[in-house]
């Protein structure tokens, strides 16, 4: 499956949700790291528009008792992949999306430096659907036929004791690379 870029990092295949979550990568930067999340909001729940309000800043502390904890948090992703394997792009490649926080690989910090961040509507508890998969698979191999990628790893292994995304559900075997 191709998917074109635009000059400016949105791939056309995505919905383009611009996120106001983000700002310029440091000069020279280039993407070594994709980190893979899972996020669902309300917690292990599916399919409605917390994610998108939240990467949007209009997410109602009212709507959740959840919400009333995380509304006012400033977070994005380049791409979230929904249950249905729809993909949508808030924050071009180009750009550094705020989604790793705290974070280090192979010594490095700031791991939202040189990365991209794919996260997937899911939870620790329930088993991802079988849609997510191959449209992960995809958008990780365009994403590395683009940009110098030296490894593709969870929000667990750059924030490990702090993060357990994308947890114990997701199957990595299912995809067509090895996991670093």
């Amino acid at each position: 499956m191709s998917m074109p870029e635009t000059d400016s990092g949105w791939l056309q295949a995505a919905r383009r949700i611009e996120s106001p979550n983000q700002d310029e990568r440091p000069a020279g930067e280039l993407v070594r790291l994709i980190v893979i999340h899972a996020i669902s909001l309300p917690p292990n729940e599916f399919g409605g528009p917390g994610i998108i309000e939240l990467f949007t800043n209009r997410l109602e502390p009212q709507a959740h008792p959840y919400y009333r904890e995380i509304h006012a948090l400033r977070v994005s992703a380049h791409f979230l992949i929904r249950r249905d394997g729809e993909l949508i792009q808030f924050v071009s490649c180009a750009r550094r999306a705020w989604h790793a926080g705290v974070s280090s690989w192979q010594g490095r910090e700031r791991c939202n430096d040189f990365s991209i961040g794919i996260e997937l509507e899911g939870c620790d508890e329930l088993p991802f659907a079988d849609a997510q998969y191959p449209a992960l698979d995809a958008l990780l191999a365009e994403l590395r036929r683009r940009y110098p990628v030296e490894a593709i790893v969870g929000h667990s292994d750059i924030a490990p004791g702090r993060k357990t995304d994308p947890g114990p559900c997701f199957d990595w075997s299912r995809l067509s690379f090895q996991r670093a």
